[in-house]
């Protein structure tokens, strides 16, 4: 599904030519931060407004609930793909940035039941900036090539949603936390393959890899704070 990565891609090049695609790279991987840093606002005001609302009917129908949210989510990645040359997919991103923050709500609400939730989300929200800024920094130094992770990470991408979907039909807690343990190292390592690739070159589409990063944050946020929530949760 990736696009195949030279060894060494400016080893054609002339000095001008470098220096352009240099300039390109750098942009690129400009605009992606500006974005992910600009579509954590809609998800914070979407989570706002989440934690006050009732979602009575999705703890009913928990099943089909979560079907139709993650066809609702695919569905949005999919228009936004199809539109990431265009500003019309930077307003859907932010539209699913918005509706995911909303999507925290059930989630918060039960944290914040807890006597110590608030410290959790501080640490779940700690931990992610941590892991996203040692990952960058990784791939911002070493500047090495981690396009090989590419079909593993397909792989366990694949296994994961599996996971997930067979878990809304078994509903263990047990199998829950292995798949949100899986998540953490799972986010962990597409943070680093992505960023990466904005390096090298390897993603010339800020919006695209935004959406990729965006996620890994976001699922790296919720897993770690569901892992906090079983392991230290105070219920008293």
């Amino acid at each position: 599904m990736q696009p195949e990565l030279q060894s060494n891609p400016n080893s054609y090049q002339t000095p001008v030519a470098a220096g352009e695609i240099a300039l390109q790279r750098q942009r690129v991987l400009r605009n992606t931060y500006l974005l992910l840093a600009l579509s954590l606002i809609p998800t914070g005001i979407g989570a706002l407004i989440g934690v006050n609302l009732n979602f009575g009917f999705m703890r009913a129908s928990p099943i089909v609930s979560s079907l139709v949210l993650l066809a609702v989510i695919y569905g949005m990645f999919f228009a936004i793909e199809k539109n990431r040359d265009s500003g019309l997919g930077v307003a859907l991103l932010l539209g699913l940035t918005f509706f995911l923050g909303i999507v925290l709500g059930p989630l918060l609400q039960v944290a914040l039941g807890l006597r110590n939730g608030g410290q959790l989300i501080a640490l779940a929200a700690g931990g992610t900036a941590t892991v996203f800024f040692a990952m960058a920094g990784i791939a911002t130094v070493t500047r090495k090539d981690f396009g090989f992770m590419g079909n593993f990470l397909a792989v366990g991408g694949i296994v994961l949603m599996l996971g997930v979907v067979a878990n809304i039909f078994f509903a263990s807690p047990v199998l829950y936390l292995t798949i949100c343990a899986a998540f953490v190292l799972f986010s962990s390592m597409v943070i680093l393959w992505q960023i990466s690739r904005l390096i090298i070159g390897g993603e010339t589409n800020y919006i695209s890899a935004t959406l990729t990063l965006y996620m890994s944050i976001y699922n790296l946020f919720t897993s770690l704070l569901h892992l906090l929530m079983a392991l230290t949760g105070n219920r008293d």
